[in-house]
């Protein structure tokens, strides 16, 4: 028996013109190159959407293009930001200097913040307390060498440099050879992958967080009308609205990491902080009375 009907020679398609249609729109991006940053962040953009890839590793591949175009000095801690040990201090000063900023590399200055000696590790002092020689302490014998870096040093050739090179700290100076700040592998990274969470971190959504008994972290952004109804105090708010514009408005000036001031029968303790702007802060009230955890802040 005959069969008068043509074979087909694919099958028919299972998907409607609609699927068909916006596939084509999908993929067209892809079909050309990318002419230049912009259209391969717009690629970039596109797969997210689609899923082909996270969120985070569009933030990722965003960071990576980012760094050949970036360079030292938008990403420095300026000089007047600058921690910084003095070649004539004492052991026990120097200690207690590197136990209030939470660091583990320091600049070591002689006559003025232009003359780097070279850079001290917190585990090389550390050495000498552990091995009971404090008393013939020599800071010179301690110090590692310092790197030097131009303002306009891109970031990945810094990061190439700092991986090659196994430092992790460089002295950022201008064209006149004058210290402009410094730069840690850390402020390259994070331009890769985000700020680097730390044992100070509390998250977004609790502005106020008990960590101990009578010892809070606040984020800097916390209102003081909130604040105050937290601790129970009564800090003027009329010149500033959060607890960062608070500190700033006292001390005349953005504050270094490990500063402390009192106010309002209460220690305030900056444990995180750029040059840019306050993060987080520890406060802890001198009667040494735990405040309750009510109301709206948990």
């Amino acid at each position: 028996m005959s069969d008068d009907k043509t074979p087909s020679s694919k099958p028919p398609s299972t998907e409607g013109p609609g699927k068909s249609s916006f596939w084509r729109r999908l993929t067209q991006p892809f079909v050309t190159r990318p002419r230049d940053r912009e259209d391969l962040l717009e690629l970039l953009a596109i797969a997210r959407d689609t899923g082909l890839v996270d969120r985070e590793a569009q933030v990722m591949i965003k960071g990576v293009l980012e760094v050949s175009v970036t360079h030292v000095r938008e990403v420095m801690i300026p000089r007047p930001h600058m921690i910084v040990l003095e070649r004539d201090q004492p052991a026990a000063e120097l200690l207690k200097a590197i136990v209030d900023s939470g660091h583990s590399r320091f600049p070591v200055v002689g006559e003025n913040r232009d003359e780097i000696l070279g850079i001290l590790l917190a585990k090389d002092l550390l050495r000498v307390y552990v091995d009971g020689d404090v008393a013939h302490f020599n800071i010179k014998e301690c110090l590692r060498p310092a790197v030097f870096v131009p303002e306009s040093k891109r970031l990945d050739k810094l990061l190439q440099e700092f991986r090659d090179s196994h430092n992790h700290m460089a002295i950022v100076v201008d064209e006149y050879g004058g210290v402009s700040g410094l730069a840690t592998i850390e402020d390259v990274i994070e331009q890769i992958v985000g700020e680097i969470d730390d044992e100070h971190d509390i998250e977004e959504d609790v502005p106020i967080q008990r960590e101990a008994k009578a010892l809070y972290t606040v984020q800097a952004l916390t209102r003081v009308e909130e604040f105050n109804e937290y601790f129970g105090c009564s800090i003027d708010d009329e010149d500033y609205d959060t607890i960062g514009g608070l500190i700033m408005h006292e001390l005349g000036r953005l504050p270094r990491r490990g500063e402390t001031l009192e106010i309002a029968e209460l220690r305030f303790k900056v444990v995180r902080a750029d040059s840019r702007r306050i993060e987080t802060v520890q406060v802890k009230p001198l009667d040494g009375i735990e405040r309750p955890i009510t109301g709206a802040v948990a």
